[in-house]
């Protein structure tokens, strides 16, 4: 019988209280059993690279070694330990036995064991499986910090990956805090820390209409809107959609409104279907005043405004907004998945430049 089917009664809520106390200790065990096993891996691939580096004949003597295995763990234990899994198991190894990360990020980590080389595991065996592919030790040790912190499944690690998140705060950010990306994760301090330029939505599926209205891009933000929270990243709340307003005997309206709690501020999204023009922004600077003077409460932070656009000059933006700007961000959004390889080689230009502008 299916859970909504049973009937509870007066003490509905009670036996709920109950049931997601049973829920929460399978999810903590079936998670324990996840953790068990990466670290067993992690001690089975240390055992096969130390035989392997015992044998006369490595290549050969490996090869044959992770046969045998396969065949006598089979026959014990029975699918999940084919000769590619030994493989991987002693790739794991290698990777990330020389691979720390801090555990201060991680209150839980306490009570998690420690391996020989000090290192702690966090997730499971398939978000290892992704991360140990990803050949830069930074970027590696930013995907594997943010799935933890956002609890991220495997199926949103790949997503945020293949939309290059690494490289897109890195392009918005300065070399310091690039460095940071590696240590800390995303970091959420200023207003800028919460904009990313461009936002990958391919999520909503616009590629294939031969043209969109900004009504029809807001319904399918707001039809993806679990997507489109986890692309705006840490702290974002939803509160509304087209809020209204009225000044001077006029009607506005603000396409999108979110709250951060990080920022403890207000969050509003213009969305333009086509090249960023100066009235646009004119329009949000409007916006944030009227949340500023109006909305916000007194011990929250000023309101950012950030205007999603196809394109934008930026030439534009700097003449319109004033030098010390901290509140209104106009930011691209893309609708396919951009070129990891175009974005880290625009990375590395950035940090070249860094280095020869300090020097």
């Amino acid at each position: 019988m299916k859970k909504e089917e049973i009937q509870i009664g007066s003490d509905a809520s009670f036996f709920k209280s109950i049931s997601s106390v049973i829920e929460q200790a399978r999810k903590n065990a079936k998670t324990a059993v996840n953790l068990s096993m990466v670290y067993a891996y992690f001690e089975i691939g240390k055992m096969i690279v130390e035989r392997e580096q015992g044998g006369s004949d490595r290549a050969e003597y490996g090869k044959k070694l992770l046969q045998e295995l396969s065949n006598y763990l089979a026959k014990l234990y029975g699918k999940g330990y084919s000769a590619d899994n030994l493989k991987l198991m002693r790739r794991f190894y290698v990777v990330y036995s020389q691979d720390q990360i801090g555990e201060t990020l991680f209150p839980q980590s306490k009570n998690l064991p420690a391996v020989s080389t000090g290192r702690k595991f966090y997730l499971s065996w398939s978000h290892y499986l992704k991360l140990m592919r990803i050949d830069n030790i930074d970027e590696r040790h930013f995907y594997e910090i943010e799935s933890v912190k956002n609890d991220w499944s495997l199926s949103e690690l790949k997503r945020q990956y293949n939309s290059s998140l690494y490289e897109r705060l890195a392009l918005s950010t300065d070399k310091d805090k690039v460095y940071r990306l590696a240590l800390e994760g995303q970091t959420v301090e200023s207003p800028k820390d919460a904009v990313k330029d461009p936002y990958v939505l391919e999520f909503l599926g616009l590629p294939e209409l031969p043209s969109y209205s900004e009504t029809e891009l807001e319904s399918r933000i707001i039809d993806h809107l679990q997507q489109f929270l986890l692309e705006l990243g840490t702290g974002f709340a939803f509160v509304g959609r087209q809020e209204r307003f009225t000044f001077d005997e006029e009607h506005f309206m603000v396409d999108l409104v979110f709250y951060n709690r990080l920022l403890r501020c207000f969050v509003l999204f213009d969305l333009k279907i086509g090249e960023l023009k100066h009235q646009d922004i004119g329009q949000m600077q409007m916006y944030v005043h009227y949340y500023d003077r109006k909305v916000k409460l007194p011990e929250e932070n000023p309101t950012i405004g950030i205007i999603l656009c196809r394109d934008k000059n930026n030439a534009v933006v700097e003449m319109t907004l004033p030098e010390d700007n901290s509140q209104i961000f106009a930011s691209k959004y893309e609708t396919v998945l951009p070129s990891k390889e175009a974005l880290q080689k625009l990375l590395q230009e950035q940090l070249s430049d860094e280095d020869e502008s300090s020097s």
